[in-house]
């Protein structure tokens, strides 16, 4: 069995990773990506012309973000779990059902983030921020279920960095095509 240690404001204790595979590290990771996705196929249709800057921009910020709050999220929950240990299943459980329904939630909302063409880092962080908070969640969740956040967080990063470079094509490419039929329908 294999064992990570933690250092915190106690004193070290040790985490046996989960049995959690690749494939469901996989499905979170679209799970949470999905966000990102979703701001990047905005971001697409707002710009006339996608260069591969602009996409590595926006692959890094989301993909970043998405693998930086995880971590943060398991680091808060490790510190709390000597405190929680008796109940951090139910805690992982419920994080993951609120996350879940939240999800669901938010894709029958008629709210949506504002997107326009602007890649500045101030634009770049306040979107990556808004789209990685779920992610902080199932950080804390990680914790509690004792998963390797360092194999967890790849998955994730990469996940959204591709969905997120994807994301953009595809809504340039939605953009460019329907764009002049929308505004003539409009």
């Amino acid at each position: 069995e294999t064992f990570v240690f933690c250092f915190c404001a106690h004193p070290p204790f040790a985490l046996p990773f989960s049995t959690m595979n690749f494939l469901e590290i996989l499905i979170i990771a679209v799970g949470v990506s999905m966000d990102a996705f979703a701001v990047a196929i905005c971001k697409g249709l707002s710009v006339r012309e996608i260069n591969w800057k602009q996409a590595l921009c926006v692959a890094l910020w989301f993909g970043g973000f998405q693998a930086l709050m995880p971590v943060a999220g398991y680091y808060l929950g490790v510190g709390f779990a000597d405190i929680v240990s008796a109940v951090d299943h139910w805690i992982a459980f419920v994080l993951l059902t609120v996350i879940g329904g939240n999800m669901v939630k938010e894709s029958f909302s008629k709210e949506a983030l504002r997107v326009d063409a602007d890649f500045s880092a101030r634009t770049m962080f306040a979107m990556a921020v808004a789209t990685s908070i779920d992610a902080l969640a199932i950080g804390v969740s990680l914790a509690f279920l004792g998963v390797n956040i360092w194999e967890s967080v790849s998955i994730i990063g990469v996940t959204t960095t591709l969905f997120s470079a994807v994301g953009l094509y595809i809504g340039n490419a939605f953009g460019s095509r329907y764009k002049s039929k929308a505004e003539f329908s409009g």
